[in-house]
């Protein structure tokens, strides 16, 4: 297809949805010429128009920080003739993570730091994404960052130890059992010791339990009931047992009567990620387990394992853990050495009392 020049409707739209001046447009006569250069066909700048209209209205739809960067930055990467499909990754990118922050209770962009981005990638791992994309979405989100920060609408502190971690294949370590007890001997905060102990007897997701209301939890049911992201209709259910119940039912009264989230802050309705996260460290500290590579990520990991590990089948915690695809789940298929050893026994205890196709 030849290169068309832009249309003026074109150069309209670009202007109302970019704020980009027309002399500014990727086809236009450059200073000191009487024909335009071509930069780019009109089908591809039509392609991106929709590319970066679609994407801010997701911001706006969803509620999203993060607007007005994110136009600017999606602007620049226009103005620099980016190609489509360049443009679409880093607007996926960037999305995703403004879309994490939600979830973890962070409203403004100006008050992220490493944590934030390395709770990112952790997430990202949890959906079962390849240490692959997670590194080129890592490139993308820190080159956004870094135009943030050049834009003066961000610390320069955000870039300071830039993470440049090799991705792992595999999920976070799963707690063994032995610093689980560690773990929660430590925990003196009725609060915190509901939270670790929810996140490690359901596999939710930190968003997710940051997200439960009141009216979303049954103890009588043992169950809490978690909402898809347009919070219209259940997207699945978890099961508490009956530890998570108990130490809920205690702080059930110990906290406010003014929030409807099952877990708040002091003056806050909403418990942030960054405020469970600092907490929860801190307990690691203190149990010794600092340098044991664990993470509050590490909490669903240590659901999964266990729950594998006791025969659980993968279709079950599949459905258990919200996952979109079972290969996803099949990940957290790692049994330990005891469990395998268990396994062959009790197969082979069937197959030579002749019952080849017993349940085991």
């Amino acid at each position: 297809m030849n290169p068309e020049y832009v249309s003026a409707e074109d150069r309209r739209v670009q202007t109302r949805l970019l704020g980009i001046p027309p002399t500014q447009h990727p086809l236009v006569c450059p200073p000191g010429t009487s024909s335009p250069t071509v930069l780019e066909d009109s089908h591809e700048l039509r392609r991106k128009q929709k590319i970066i209209g679609r994407t801010l209205e997701k911001i706006t739809e969803r509620g999203l920080c993060g607007f007005e960067p994110l136009k600017g930055y999606l602007s620049e990467l226009y103005r620099c003739n980016c190609r489509p499909n360049t443009l679409r990754t880093h607007a996926a990118t960037i999305l995703s993570f403004l879309l994490y922050l939600k979830q973890c209770g962070q409203a403004r962009l100006e008050g992220i730091g490493r944590g934030d981005i390395g709770g990112f990638v952790e997430h990202e791992q949890d959906r079962g994404l390849t240490a692959c994309t997670i590194a080129t979405r890592l490139r993308g989100l820190y080159s956004f960052l870094r135009f943030m920060v050049q834009r003066g609408e961000l610390s320069s502190a955000v870039l300071t130890g830039k993470l440049r971690i090799k991705l792992p294949e595999s999920l976070p370590r799963a707690i063994d059992p032995q610093s689980v007890r560690q773990l929660l001997a430590v925990i003196d905060h009725v609060r915190d010791r509901a939270i670790v102990l929810v996140l490690l007897r359901t596999g939710m997701r930190i968003g997710e339990l940051l997200d439960t209301r009141l009216a979303d939890m049954d103890l009588n049911e043992q169950k809490i009931e978690i909402l898809e992201a347009q919070k219209t209709r259940v997207g699945r259910v978890v099961y508490l047992s009956e530890d998570a119940c108990a130490v809920l039912r205690e702080w059930l009264l110990h906290r406010a009567q003014k929030s409807d989230y099952l877990f708040h802050a002091l003056g806050r309705p909403r418990l942030s990620y960054e405020a469970i996260r600092s907490r929860f460290d801190r307990y690691l500290a203190q149990a010794g387990l600092s340098e044991a590579g664990y993470s509050l990520h590490s909490l669903r990991h240590t659901y999964a394992s266990e729950l594998l590990n006791a025969g659980m089948r993968l279709e079950c915690l599949q459905q258990l853990l919200g996952h979109s695809c079972i290969e996803m789940t099949r990940r957290y298929a790692r049994l330990t050495d005891t469990t395998r050893r268990e396994e062959y026994f009790r197969a082979m205890a069937l197959i030579e009392k002749g019952e080849p196709h017993g349940h085991y």
